[in-house]
């Protein structure tokens, strides 16, 4: 899927776009992703929410599959949080580490804009088609 009909895919999700997520860059396998910290992604203990770093991983990795032009879902996140952070800018690089015919391995690196590595997210997703 070329990267002007996968952002046009991804106009629909209206999740992503409530939490702010904007996609920086797409190719095959790979995705970009960002959103600018707000307080409605804080906690209580005034640090981003653990919540909106799983989306914005899960988001990534969503636009990173399907820009192989599968339709992928997720099956399995797993994510470690490395850092609290209370930066102003969070970034999600995904890539592709391995794909067969229906199951498709990645990983997300989440960063802030301080060049603090944040958390990764290990993602294996299904393709539906």
């Amino acid at each position: 899927m070329n990267e002007d009909a996968i952002r046009a895919f991804f106009e629909k999700d209206y999740y992503a776009k409530a939490c702010g997520i904007e996609i920086d860059e797409v190719a095959e396998g790979k995705a970009t992703c960002h959103f600018e910290v707000t307080p409605a992604h804080f906690n209580a203990g005034g640090f981003v929410q653990g919540g909106a770093l799983f989306t914005l991983g899960d988001f990534a990795f969503a636009v990173a599959a399907n820009a192989t032009g599968r339709q992928i879902v997720s099956l399995e996140n797993q994510i470690t949080f490395m850092h609290a952070t209370k930066a102003k800018k969070l970034i999600a690089k995904a890539y592709e580490i391995s794909s067969a015919t229906k199951v498709c391995f990645y990983q997300v690196d989440i960063s802030d804009d301080e060049g603090r590595k944040v958390s990764r997210m290990s993602v294996t997703g299904y393709c539906l088609s």
